[in-house]
């Protein structure tokens, strides 16, 4: 029996988030306006996301013995998400990334993962991963964690199914590098320019059937302001994104990942799973940092 809907199995980093007049190129100064700390990582944010709208969720990941690491864990537990899966690396330190969001919610992003890196095949619990319907995959910056995911894949039974946000660090990597986890996706969900990264096609249409011609069963592609392009392969929905003012897209593609997600676990239609994914990426850009603005399961009641 699943104890978990979804486990997520990515980076861990405590986010330091500075608001800038905006976002400077190389020789150009700018000022600082405002700045939070949280704690973030791209699957982090989803399964806690996905925690807030009632779901089971756990985790895979590692920290430092440290003071990010004692505070990404108690941020995890206040949410309400499972912490049995993050283990410690005692000479690491944990996951840190600086970021500056300019007025229009424009962001850069500098990373440094730490322990983040340094996860081995010894560090996964089988029987947790066992234990979900859904197994969600994000980037790492180096490569011994990425290819422990891919080591994971091959032992997994098919009735736990995966979904993948590449982000642009995978993206980058082509989907030579890639396909060992793409075909064993039920559910792709990269936006429209790590899409053109990972498949060569020019347009989402193209690189979104690319996946699907690969076994992927779902491609949910992000398009911002735009909304997403949803296809399985039979029929392709596009799904208006809720207007609002964006004061942070930190973190957006991570709800929306959460929206859609939560939509495959209640079996909604695709179209629903897509307008799920946008209500939630739309609350969270309303807000400073990636997860302040995640919405909670009594906030859906605004859907209608």
């Amino acid at each position: 029996m699943n104890c978990f809907d979804v486990v997520g199995f990515g980076a861990l980093n405590v986010d330091k988030l500075f608001k800038v007049d905006r976002i400077c190129a190389a020789e150009e100064e700018s000022f600082i306006e405002d700045h939070s700390e949280s704690c973030g990582g791209s699957a982090a944010n989803t399964i806690v996301g996905l925690a807030r709208l009632g779901c089971r969720a756990g985790f895979i990941g590692k920290i430092g013995d440290d003071e990010e690491g004692t505070l990404l864990l108690e941020d995890f537990r206040r949410e309400g998400v499972d912490v049995t899966g993050v283990v410690h690396a005692k000479q690491r330190e944990s996951g840190q990334v600086m970021g500056f969001v300019d007025e229009k919610g424009e962001r850069a992003l500098y990373i440094d993962s730490g322990a983040n890196d340094t996860i081995f095949q010894r560090d996964i619990k089988k029987a947790y991963v066992l234990k979900a319907k859904f197994l969600h995959f994000t980037s790492f910056v180096g490569d011994q964690s990425f290819q422990t995911q891919k080591k994971l894949l091959k032992t997994l039974p098919e009735d736990v199914r995966v979904s993948f946000d590449p982000g642009a660090l995978y993206a980058r990597k082509g989907f030579n590098a890639l396909e060992p986890i793409i075909e064993r996706s039920f559910v792709v969900m990269p936006n429209a320019i790590e899409l053109r990264q990972l498949t060569g096609e020019a347009d989402y249409h193209s690189g979104a059937d690319f996946l699907i011609g690969k076994g992927v069963k779902i491609v949910a592609v992000k398009l911002g302001a735009e909304g997403c392009y949803i296809t399985d392969g039979q029929c392709q929905h596009l799904v208006a994104a809720f207007k609002v003012k964006a004061v942070d897209t930190t973190g957006a593609g991570d709800a929306f990942c959460a929206g859609f997600l939560y939509g495959l676990l209640k079996q909604k239609r695709l179209f629903d799973c897509g307008r799920l994914g946008n209500f939630v990426a739309s609350r969270c850009v309303m807000k400073l940092g990636a997860r302040a603005g995640l919405p909670y399961f009594r906030d859906l009641a605004f859907l209608g």
